[in-house]
């Protein structure tokens, strides 16, 4: 009977297991951090867009001018995105975590493409001049794009959405002022719930 040719054993057997071993536990860790839920959305990011936009809807509520109306909210949507965006880096470095791990993409992932066709209505409608119809559209697809990305987040985030929604069919379908609702939500619900995660969830 033929005797294994022990001479011309492959001696790199032992590093390919131990290669096989990592990629099983690299496997198992990105699968993990896949199911895990981002945590790294900042309380007072939320707040201090919050209390930004009530500065805008009152700056805004003054205006004469479509255009200068649009302005102002513009301004803010910018000046509230690096405030939010820069404090939630600040807290996901904080954790040790990174914005682009696979939960932080998938949250970016469900939140950017709603938004990004707000902004293209928002352009689509100032060149019809239906600016009037605006303030229902932000508030409807900012709380579908929050509820759709609190999947992948705190577990309060999707409610936030929620009633971003319902603030949106009060601005389409009654007379109260555009910018009251604006102020409610960009500005109150972000501080309420804002002040609520930096309470429970840290920052």
């Amino acid at each position: 009977m033929k005797q294994p040719d022990t001479k011309n054993a492959d001696p790199a057997r032992p590093v390919s297991l131990n290669q096989r071993a990592e990629d099983n536990l690299r496997f198992i860790r990105d699968t993990m951090e896949g199911a895990s839920v981002f945590t790294g959305v900042s309380g007072l990011g939320y707040a201090g867009a919050g209390l930004t936009a009530l500065v805008a809807a009152w700056l805004a509520a003054q205006q004469t001018s479509d255009t200068a109306w649009l302005l102002v909210w513009m301004l803010e949507l910018v000046i509230a995105t690096v405030l939010a965006f820069s404090l939630l880096v600040r807290k996901t470095v904080r954790q040790g975590k990174s914005v682009f791990s696979a939960s932080g993409r998938k949250l970016l992932l469900a939140f950017l493409p709603t938004m990004t066709i707000g902004g293209l209505l928002t352009l689509s409608f100032f060149l019809q001049g239906r600016v009037s119809l605006l303030p229902g559209i932000w508030l409807g697809l900012y709380g579908a794009a929050v509820m759709t990305a609190g999947v992948w987040s705190v577990r309060v985030i999707p409610v936030m959405g929620a009633l971003f929604m319902l603030l949106a069919a009060c601005v389409l379908f009654t007379s109260v002022p555009a910018d009251l609702f604006l102020a409610v939500g960009f500005g109150g619900l972000h501080i309420i719930f804002g002040v609520w995660i930096w309470r429970y969830h840290g920052g």
